[in-house]
C-alpha cells in the first residue's frame, strides 16, 4: 500500500483541474447510466502535441482530425453494452452504463483519468484512508491506446485497485505486477512480439539486420528489447536509428538515415514504430529511392490501411510482420451503419461549453453528422480486443454479483473486488478463449503475415502464427511473393556460413562479421559454438577442418600378433636350447671341455640366460604392473650375471696360464679365498641393487601415450628410458668390455682355451643390437616398438649362446677326439713350448 500512496502524490497535483471545469450535460453518444459504469478511453480524433505556457486540455472534436480508427474503438465498446445488457444470461437484472472519452491527446488522457478517478455526482478526488472502501465513478477502465498513455492512467488507477484492461498497449512494462497491479490487457506483450520476430529472423537465416524505432515507449522499448534478445542468438543490428515525433519525410535528419540504412547492407530492416511514425518514415524510404529490402513489421502497423496509404508503397520490397489474430465482432458494421444514419437525420449537437479562459473542460461531444468510414481488418482486430474487454469485465461482474444462481445482487461493489474476479475470467466468445495469465496478459499469440500486392490493389497472407507456453512459431514461407523472385529467399548476412570443419574469426565489432579459419588437428567446432575450436578429450582425436572427434584406437602389441608369435616361438626355441645344453653339460660334466668352459658355472651362466630369456614374454600383450616390471630388469640382471661367470672365466684363463708361474702367491691366494665366486657374487650383486633401486625410485607402470599419434592410444610401460634403466645398461656395457679385454688378452692361449674370436663376436652382436635399438627409439614409436625390444634382447641372447656354448657342444657330439684329457694335455704342451722358445 505504500506504493498506492506514493502514486497518489502524482494524483493531487491535477485535482485542481478538476475543480475549475463546471459539471455538464453530456450528449448520450458518450454517457449512458446503468447500475455499474465501465469507463472506456479512446483517441476519436488526433491533435499535435504542442507546448504551451499553461495546463490545458485541447478541444478534440476536430472533424479535419477525425481518427476513424479510434471511432470503431469506440462503438465497439456500446455494441458490447449494448449486447450484455440485452443478455438474459450474462447480468441478468443488471443494467451497465458507460463514460466514454476522446483522448485525442495526453493531457485529454490525463483529463479523463482523472474524472474516472471522481466520486459519482462530483468532481473532486477525494485521497481516502482506506482504498477498500473508495468509490469512483466507473468500477473498470477500458483502454487508452497507446503505451505512453497506458502508462500514466494505469499508474493513478493502480493506486486505488481500478481494473484496466487495455486493448492496444503491448509495452512489457505492464506486466510487472509490483508497479501495476490493476492493469490487464487484450493484446499481448511486446515481449512475445519480439520473440516472434527473432524467430522469424531465424527462420529465414537473416543475421544481419537494421532497425528502427519510433521516439516513444512503444519503439523505444521495443528495440532494446530486441538487442537484449538477440545477444542470445548469432544476430547482429548493423543499424539502429529512431524516428523523432515531429520529423518529416525531407528532413535532414531523415534523409540521413535512409543513406545509413544503405550503407551498412543490411537487407533486413525492422521497423518498430507506431503507426504515425511508420508512415513518415516510409515516406522517406521512398524519397531515398531504397526499394529492395525485406522490412520486418510490428503488430501497431503490419496491417495498417494507414501506411499502405503512402504513395509507392508497393515498390519498398517485401513486407512480414507480426499482427494480432484477426478476430470479427458479428453485427458491428450494421450497428455503425444504424449509428451514422441515425446522426445524419439528428440535429447538429451543440457547440462544447467553455469557461472564461476558453479552455475546454468537459470531452463528452457528439460527432459531427459526417461520419463515413470503412472499418480495416487492423481496426476490427482492435475493436474486438475494446469488445472483448468489456465482457471480461462482465464476467467478473457475473461471478462477484452472484449472478451464476440466477438473479445477480444489486448494490454497491468496489473496483479492488471486481479486480480479483476479472483476473480469474476464463469464457469463450465468439469461439475465442478469453483468459490472463497471472501478469494480467492474454493467452494468445500472434499471426505472421506479408503484404501482397495485386497491381493497385493491397492485401495480406496468414503465412504463419506464434503461439507462447511454450513460445513457438509455425510458417510457411512458400506463400510469400519475394521481391527478388517467388522462390528466392533474400539473403542479410556480414559474412556467408564457413564451410564444415572452419571456426569464425570475428573481424570489427560485429560477431556476425568474420573469416573462417579451419580448425587444426586435435580439435573441432560444432553448430551451437561456431567462434571456438573445441579441443578433443583425451580418448579422441580428429583432423584438421573437422566438425566432430572421433574415438582413439587403443593399441598395443597383442598375443595373437604374427610377429608376437614369431618372436615368441624364437624365444622359446632359445630356451629350449638352453636347456638341452644345460642337460647336455651334466652328462659331460667331468669332459674337459666342459671342465675348460667353467665346469659347475656353466649351469650358473645357462640358468643367468634362461632368466634373461623370459623378459621378450613380458613385452607382448596389454602392459601390467608385472610385465613392466620384469621386461628390462629381468633382462639387465641375468645378462649381467652371465657377463661375471664369463669375465671372471676369461680372467681366470689369463691368469692360470700368464701369472700362476709368475706370481704364485697372488695365484695361491686367489683359489684359496674363492676369488672367482666372489667376484661373480659382488658384480651380480651391484647390478641386483641397481636394478631394485631403478624400480624403486622410477618404477615402471602401465601408462596410456597420447602424444606420439593423433588417432591413436599406445599403452606402453612408463619410464622407459629413466636414470635407474640407463645405470643398469651402463654397468653391463661395462661388463661386456672387460670381458672383451680378458679374452683379447688371452687371445694366445692353447685353442681348446682360445674363445676371443667367438667371445668378440658375441659381444659385437650384442653392442649392435643395442645401439640399433636406441636408434629405433628416436625414430620410432609405433607398436612394434615392444617386438624391437624383445628381438634385441632376443640377438644379445642367442649371440653370447651361440658364440660360447654351441662351440662346446660341436666338440662334445662331433668331434669327442677332442674331448679328451690327452688332447688337452697336448696343447697345454704346446703352448708352453712356445712361450718358452726365444
Amino acid at each position: 500500500m505504500l506504493c498506492m500512496k506514493s502514486h497518489l502524490v502524482y494524483l493531487s497535483l491535477f485535482i485542481s483541474c478538476l475543480l475549475s471545469c463546471q459539471e455538464m450535460e453530456t450528449p448520450s453518444d458518450f454517457k449512458m447510466p446503468g447500475d455499474h459504469i465501465i469507463a472506456g478511453l479512446f483517441p476519436i480524433h488526433s491533435v499535435l502535441e504542442e507546448v504551451k505556457g499553461r495546463p490545458e486540455v485541447p478541444l478534440c472534436e476536430r472533424s479535419e482530425a477525425f481518427n476513424g480508427h479510434g471511432y470503431h474503438l469506440f462503438q465497439a465498446m456500446r455494441y458490447a453494452i449494448e449486447e450484455i445488457n440485452n443478455s438474459s444470461s450474462l447480468l441478468p437484472n443488471i443494467t451497465l452504463g458507460y463514460e466514454l472519452y476522446d483522448v485525442c491527446s495526453k493531457s485529454a488522457n490525463v483529463y479523463a483519468t482523472l474524472s474516472i478517478l471522481s466520486q459519482p455526482r462530483s468532481n473532486h478526488v477525494q485521497i481516502p484512508e482506506n482504498f477498500f472502501s473508495y468509490y469512483p465513478k466507473a468500477v473498470a477502465v477500458i483502454g487508452p491506446s497507446s503505451s505512453e498513455m497506458t502508462s500514466v492512467t494505469a499508474t493513478l488507477l493502480s493506486a486505488l485497485l481500478i481494473p484496466q484492461i487495455s486493448y492496444a498497449a503491448s509495452s512489457m512494462t505492464f506486466s510487472e505486477k509490483q508497479q501495476y497491479p490493476s492493469f490487464l490487457r487484450m493484446i499481448p506483450s511486446d515481449k512475445l512480439q519480439v520473440q516472434t520476430i527473432v524467430m522469424l529472423l531465424k527462420e529465414f537465416g537473416w543475421s544481419w539486420i537494421s532497425v528502427i524505432g519510433s521516439d516513444n515507449d512503444y519503439g523505444l522499448q521495443g528495440v532494446q528489447m530486441l538487442e537484449e534478445f538477440i545477444t542470445e542468438e548469432d544476430i547482429c543490428i548493423a543499424h539502429k536509428d529512431v524516428v523523432p515525433i515531429s520529423a518529416q519525410a525531407h528532413d535532414s535528419a531523415m534523409q540521413d538515415m535512409i543513406l545509413s540504412l544503405t550503407k551498412f547492407g543490411a537487407e533486413v530492416v525492422v521497423v518498430f514504430c507506431t503507426r504515425n511514425q511508420a508512415h513518415i518514415f516510409f515516406e522517406a524510404v521512398l524519397l531515398g529511392n531504397v526499394t529492395d529490402k525485406v522490412w520486418i513489421a510490428t503488430e501497431d502497423w503490419s496491417i495498417s490501411s494507414y501506411i499502405t496509404q503512402v504513395p509507392g508503397i508497393s515498390r519498398i520490397g517485401t513486407v512480414i510482420g507480426v499482427a494480432i489474430p484477426q478476430r470479427e465482432i458479428l453485427g458491428i458494421k450494421e450497428f455503425e451503419k444504424a449509428y451514422t444514419q441515425a446522426k445524419k437525420t439528428s440535429e447538429p449537437s451543440a457547440e462544447p461549453a467553455q469557461d472564461g479562459h476558453h479552455q475546454i473542460c468537459n470531452q463528452h461531444l457528439s460527432f459531427t453528422t459526417d461520419i463515413d468510414t470503412e472499418m480495416s481488418t487492423f481496426s476490427m482486430n482492435s475493436a474486438y480486443n475494446a469488445y472483448a474487454a468489456v465482457y471480461a469485465v462482465a464476467h467478473g461482474l457475473h461471478q462477484l454479483l452472484g449472478c451464476p444462481s440466477g438473479v445477480c445482487t444489486k448494490g454497491k461493489i468496489y473496483p479492488w473486488q471486481l479486480l480479483e474476479e476479472v483476473k480469474k475470467v476464463d469464457f469463450m466468445l465468439h469461439g475465442n478463449p478469453v483468459s490472463f495469465n497471472e501478469n494480467g496478459d492474454p493467452l494468445s499469440g500472434y499471426d505472421i503475415i506479408a503484404w501482397d500486392w495485386n497491381g493497385p490493389n493491397w492485401t495480406f497472407k496468414i503465412i504463419g502464427a506464434s503461439t507462447w507456453f511454450p513460445v513457438h512459431m509455425e510458417i510457411d514461407g512458400t506463400k510469400i511473393r519475394w521481391h527478388r523472385g517467388k522462390k528466392q529467399v533474400p539473403r542479410s548476412v556480414c559474412s556467408e556460413e564457413c564451410p564444415a570443419g572452419e571456426a569464425r574469426s570475428v573481424v570489427g565489432l560485429h560477431h556476425c562479421c568474420f573469416e573462417c579459419v579451419p580448425c587444426p588437428a586435435g580439435t573441432f567446432v560444432n553448430s551451437s559454438d561456431q567462434y571456438v575450436c573445441h579441443r578433443c578429450k583425451k580418448e579422441e582425436w580428429s583432423p584438421v577442418g573437422s566438425q566432430m572427434c572421433f574415438n582413439r584406437t587403443t593399441q598395443f602389441l597383442a598375443w595373437h600378433h604374427p610377429v608376437s608369435l614369431v618372436l615368441m616361438g624364437a624365444n622359446t626355441l632359445l630356451l629350449l636350447l638352453l636347456a638341452g645344453v644345460a642337460s647336455l653339460f651334466a652328462q659331460h660334466l667331468n669332459t674337459p671341455v666342459v671342465r675348460s668352459a667353467g665346469g659347475r658355472m656353466c649351469f650358473l651362466m645357462l640358468g643367468s640366460l634362461a632368466g634373461a630369456g623370459c623378459s621378450p614374454y613380458c613385452f607382448f600383450g596389454e602392459p601390467t604392473p608385472l610385465t613392466c616390471l620384469l621386461r628390462q630388469s629381468l633382462f639387465a640382471l641375468g645378462f649381467a650375471i652371465f657377463l661375471s661367470c664369463l669375465t671372471i672365466r676369461s680372467f681366470q684363463l689369463v691368469v692360470i696360464f700368464k701369472l700362476s708361474a709368475k706370481m704364485p702367491t697372488l695365484y695361491r691366494s686367489w683359489v684359496q679365498n674363492h676369488g672367482p665366486k666372489i667376484f661373480v657374487v659382488m658384480s651380480s650383486t651391484i647390478q641386483l641393487l641397481i636394478c631394485i633401486t631403478w624400480l624403486v625410485a622410477w618404477t615402471p607402470k602401465p601408462t596410456k601415450e597420447y602424444k606420439r599419434f593423433p588417432e591413436l592410444v599406445v599403452l606402453e610401460c612408463s619410464k622407459g628410458a629413466s636414470p635407474g634403466y640407463l645405470l643398469s645398461i651402463l654397468y653391463t656395457w661395462l661388463l661386456s668390455v672387460s670381458c672383451f679385454a680378458c679374452s683379447y688378452v688371452g687371445k694366445d692361449l692353447p685353442e681348446n682355451y682360445n674363445e676371443a674370436k667367438c667371445i668378440t663376436f658375441s659381444l659385437l652382436l650384442y653392442f649392435i643390437s643395442w645401439i640399433g635399438l636406441a636408434t629405433a627409439s628416436t625414430v620410432y614409436y609405433g607398436k612394434y616398438l615392444p617386438a624391437i625390444n624383445a628381438l634385441v634382447i632376443l640377438s644379445s641372447l642367442g649371440g653370447v649362446f651361440s658364440g660360447y656354448f654351441l662351440p662346446k657342444c660341436y666338440v662334445i657330439l662331433c668331434r669327442p677326439d677332442l674331448n679328451t684329457t690327452e688332447y688337452f694335455q697336448a696343447s697345454i704342451q704346446d703352448y708352453t713350448q712356445r712361450c718358452s722358445s726365444p
